[in-house]
């Protein structure tokens, strides 16, 4: 093992600081779903508008990061955002997270995207309806 990386692993301090940044800018199913029940969230679908009218998590509002640039004047900069993509490999959630924290916005991002929160909850979604 790399020597830096070992020396690392044994400083608690940076470890400390690094979960605390992850629990502090992430959330899993459970938790974003207490959330969303006790109006503490709002929920932001990132994936194609496509994917999301195929089933999204109850609340989210489509906002695919393609057109995040131009529609995140839409959002309030004195709300809470959980935002997803996917799934664990894609990135359209992290991504807009970064865009939305640049631009002054409060986000967090779930873990695991679309393809967790339909695993623990045995597809418990909504389907858009025209």
């Amino acid at each position: 093992m790399d020597k830096k990386l070992e020396k690392m692993r044994f400083n608690t301090g940076d470890a400390e600081n690094f979960f605390t940044n992850i629990m502090a800018f992430t959330t899993g199913p459970v938790e974003l779903k207490e959330m969303i029940k006790n109006g503490e969230i709002k929920v932001l679908d990132v994936r194609d508008k496509e994917d999301y009218d195929k089933g999204h998590i109850p609340t989210a509002v489509s906002m695919p990061r393609a057109e995040m640039d131009i529609r995140h004047t839409e959002l309030s900069r004195d709300e809470l955002y959980a935002v997803y993509c996917y799934n664990q490999q894609c990135h359209l959630g992290a991504c807009a997270c970064r865009f939305l924290a640049v631009n002054d916005y409060h986000a967090i991002h779930l873990d695991g995207g679309f393809d967790v929160w339909k695993n623990v909850f045995n597809f418990e979604v909504e389907i858009h309806q025209n």
